[in-house]
């Protein structure tokens, strides 16, 4: 009799390792306040704090949503079976007063006669006509008659804007109304080939991501203030990390112009061409270290002409690669500027009018000279 409590104990204790082993293996479920969670974290939950640059997005798209706007173009066409179809150019636009002016892409409102649709945040619809167009740097300034005041943005200035600077884009790409995106000033001064052939100089680059329907809307600074009216993108597709913006003071011009009842024209042109040199090149061509803008060609009956500039007078081969005419003047300097980059004379010229004057700082047969231009507009090389 004694001898079965020990055995009796043993199978017990067997009985209860077994036992736990196959719950362990699935055997058996375990109950709810047994069962391991699926995931881990925190034992209290608590929202995610938001940094200082989240904040700081929040605010201003908060601002800025509700004076960005959806717009349509409508124009009529006839088929090659005479029918009369609707072809329909969808972009962004912002408000820059409470009485219902918009700045856009002219491109967004372009073709003969469009039908013009605007789209508040509040989802109101307007129609708009256009009052007044600047091609040449594809802006445009529409007019809705809303009911009450509107919010807008307030235009800030692109002449400070530093590359690596945070930038915001707010507009409707591919019809998605209120989409914000953020990047940085990628570049400055890019010139592009527009799709009517037309080259947009001096545009403010952003990887914010840009795709078609945000033409028109705007890029922010992180204060809130409008630096430049998103434009173009890099391909024909979506985006792919450049973009491009028109510079806000481009457009400040065009309000200018149009609230003086000016009417915009061509830019003046000084009708060359021309190639950078300097340093070591500069001096085996004879030429001051510091070089300039070598000019390559003087377009017939151009400003440049008149003025009595020199082009090249013979062809010579650099690094065995490419042609540069040698022998012509040097442009050193524009209206006391150094000319320094190539884009020096396009920056130079770009608050002339056609009749205003620019001196140039030459560097001619040995010595410098300083000779004035009288602008127009038919000097068409730059």
């Amino acid at each position: 009799m004694k001898s079965r409590i020990p055995i009796l104990s043993l199978l017990l204790i067997a009985g209860f390792v077994l036992g736990t082993a196959y719950m362990r293996r699935g055997g058996l479920t375990p109950t709810s306040s047994e069962a391991s969670p699926l995931w881990t974290g925190p034992s209290t939950v608590r929202g995610a704090g938001l940094s200082a640059d989240e904040q700081n997005n929040i605010d201003i798209y908060g601002r800025a949503h509700d004076a960005t706007v959806n717009i349509t173009s409508t124009i009529y066409r006839q088929n090659w079976f005479l029918e009369v179809i609707p072809q329909r150019e969808s972009g962004s636009g912002f408000l820059i007063d409470n009485k219902g002016s918009i700045l856009t892409n002219n491109h967004v409102v372009s073709g003969r006669a469009p039908e013009v649709q605007v789209t508040l945040a509040d989802r109101s619809k307007h129609k708009a006509t256009i009052v007044y167009r600047d091609p040449r740097n594809d802006l445009a300034l529409i007019r809705i008659t809303p009911k009450g005041n509107l919010k807008h943005l307030l235009l800030g200035d692109s002449e400070r804007l530093q590359v690596g600077q945070k930038v915001l884009a707010i507009g409707n790409p591919f019809g998605l109304d209120g989409t914000l995106t953020t990047g940085i000033i990628s570049s400055l001064n890019r010139d592009i080939r527009a799709e009517d052939n037309n080259v947009l100089e001096g545009l403010v680059q952003t990887d914010a991501a840009i795709n078609p329907g945000n033409s028109g809307g705007p890029l922010l600074d992180s204060n809130g203030s409008v630096i430049g009216i998103n434009t173009a993108i890099l391909g024909p597709g979506g985006n792919i990390g450049i973009g491009f913006a028109m510079p806000i003071n481009r457009a400040k011009a065009m309000l200018q112009a149009y609230s003086t009842g000016q009417k915009i024209g061509p830019p003046p042109r000084l009708g060359v061409s021309v190639a950078q040199v300097e340093g070591d090149l500069a001096v085996e061509l004879g030429l001051p270290a510091e070089g300039g803008l070598l000019i390559q060609r003087i377009e017939e009956g151009s400003p440049a002409e008149a003025a009595g500039l020199r082009g090249p007078r013979r062809v010579a081969i650099i690094g065995g690669m490419y042609e540069l005419g040698i022998g012509g003047d040097l442009i050193m300097a524009i209206d006391g500027k150094p000319a320094d980059q190539l884009d020096a004379l396009r920056t130079g010229l770009k608050n002339k009018k056609p009749g205003d004057k620019v001196e140039l700082t030459l560097f001619r047969n040995g010595r410098k000279a300083n000779v004035t231009v009288v602008l127009t507009a038919n000097g068409n090389v730059l």
